[in-house]
């Protein structure tokens, strides 16, 4: 997505099983190569990881206010 992705919005590359089509490969973008999970971004569920990386995704818009 070479503009970038909504929060909340999966990515293009996610396949139905939501792993990435893209994992492995020189095409697969530097921003998720570099991710580094952790336990704490991870949490115990799903949905914890998602609400997680949501919050991310909203800190780090380039239309997003300084804490």
């Amino acid at each position: 997505m070479p503009q970038g992705k909504p929060a909340g919005i999966n990515c293009v590359q996610l396949d139905e099983h939501l792993r990435c089509r893209l994992f492995g490969s020189p095409e697969r973008p530097a921003v998720c190569v570099a991710l580094r999970p952790t336990a704490e971004m991870c949490g115990a569920t799903r949905e914890q990881a998602i609400e997680w990386l949501s919050r991310l995704e909203k800190q780090t818009a380039p239309d997003a206010e300084a804490d």
